[in-house]
């Protein structure tokens, strides 16, 4: 099978009159080539308009109470108040980083409340929109960037993996587990989010190929940010990303990612397809970083501050808000009330991480072997007595 160009079929040869084409300098080439966003823009799956206007959709219809809709905006403010408060944190010194998901709140509690109880999350590591949704308490979130633990939290407890750093090795994990949920003969569904800048990883493709082939009960969700640190989506790829599984053979889907209606309908219609058997599904969450990569990054240095005016315009939370008050789910008490919950829990994140207790520097040796080992306890006897040597240095 040959692939031709449009150019070649509307002109097959013999057919038409013959043309001779100039070449195109790179330059022009490069700026001729239409960027992917804005050639699949009405791909776009959105319930919710950026002027918090009510829109249908023929595949994905969703009706929610009221008491759901002020749940999902209550769920958008707490977490980005603790977003915020974390991001003041580490510039305070008391966290060594922070990966901050401002801008990204639809995405994440849209998917995070499509989820059922005995649904299984592999998060990335800027996820704390879905582990509020998976009741992971926030605070326990921080423990890692403090460096005070691994994770601190009980993965089982919540059915919420812990944080990887490592770039789209989650989502085999993700591959994996549904695999095994499939041979258990579980109806429960899989989800593995990760970045734009990660499904350039060769760890995305061969998950990819393994769910699609075993037809595996798992939803990957691409939160497309734009950036990947300082490389933007058109540097990354040629094809709008959720048109990437059609070569695998399961289905994609592009959702307006800071529509949190639209991704809820989108997310637990995937997930319902993943529990009937149906296979994977890639959904692309079309959405933007608003801050910082992370808190050791500087944007300014590789994007135009108007082109995060104009995604400021796409306000998650303020999309929603115009919405609940058009229609007369909201007023001012209940707006106010929740400023206020958010106020309460930045404390409260505050004085928990301030109050976090350094960890022994010997448990790093402790269950690397289950019977010990001789070289780990001669590598213990020397960081003790490395240890040791500050203490007698202030005595002298």
């Amino acid at each position: 099978m040959t692939v031709e160009s449009t150019a070649a079929r509307k002109n097959p040869r013999g057919g038409g009159k013959r043309t001779t084409a100039k070449k195109a300098s790179p330059a022009k080439a490069k700026a001729a080539a239409p960027a992917p966003a804005e050639a699949e823009q009405d791909q776009l799956v959105q319930l919710l308009t950026p002027e918090g206007k009510r829109v249908e959709h023929p595949e994905y219809a969703i009706d929610l109470s009221a008491e759901e809709l002020r749940g999902l905006y209550r769920d958008m403010v707490l977490t980005r108040r603790f977003d915020a408060e974390a991001t003041t944190l580490q510039r305070q010194g008391e966290l060594g980083l922070w990966a901050s998901l401002l801008g990204q709140e639809a995405a994440q509690i849209g998917s995070g409340r499509a989820l059922r109880d005995d649904d299984y999350v592999f998060p990335t590591y800027r996820e704390h929109g879905v582990a509020w949704c998976r009741g992971v308490d926030p605070t326990n979130l921080l423990g890692m960037f403090r460096g005070v633990n691994h994770g601190g939290w009980d993965p089982n407890s919540n059915n919420f993996h812990l944080y990887t750093i490592v770039i789209g090795s989650q989502t085999l994990h993700a591959t994996g587990y549904a695999m095994g949920v499939q041979k258990d003969g579980a109806d429960s569904a899989v989800i593995a989010y990760f970045g734009d800048g990660a499904s350039s990883q060769g760890d995305v493709a061969e998950s990819f190929t393994f769910s699609a082939v075993y037809n595996a009960p798992v939803v990957f969700f691409c939160q497309n940010n734009q950036w990947a640190i300082s490389e933007p989506t058109e540097r990354q790829t040629r094809v709008p990303l959720y048109q990437r599984a059609r070569g695998y053979g399961f289905p994609g889907v592009r959702v307006d990612g800071n529509d949190v209606l639209a991704c809820l309908a989108v997310t637990r219609a995937a997930l319902e397809r993943a529990r009937a058997g149906e296979g994977p599904t890639l959904v692309e969450a079309f959405t933007y970083r608003m801050g910082a990569h992370t808190t050791s990054d500087d944007p300014t240095k590789y994007r135009r501050e108007e082109e995060r005016e104009a995604w400021e315009a796409k306000d998650p939370i303020l999309r929603l808000r115009t919405y609940l008050e058009a229609e007369g789910v909201v007023d001012q008490a209940y707006l106010d009330g929740i400023e206020a919950e958010s106020e309460t829990l930045g404390r409260r994140v505050r004085e928990v991480v301030r109050g976090m207790p350094d960890p022994d520097m010997m448990a790093i040796f402790e269950n690397i072997y289950a019977d010990g080992h001789a070289l780990v306890d001669e590598e213990r006897a020397q960081f003790a007595a490395y240890q040791a040597s500050f203490a007698d240095a202030e005595e002298n």
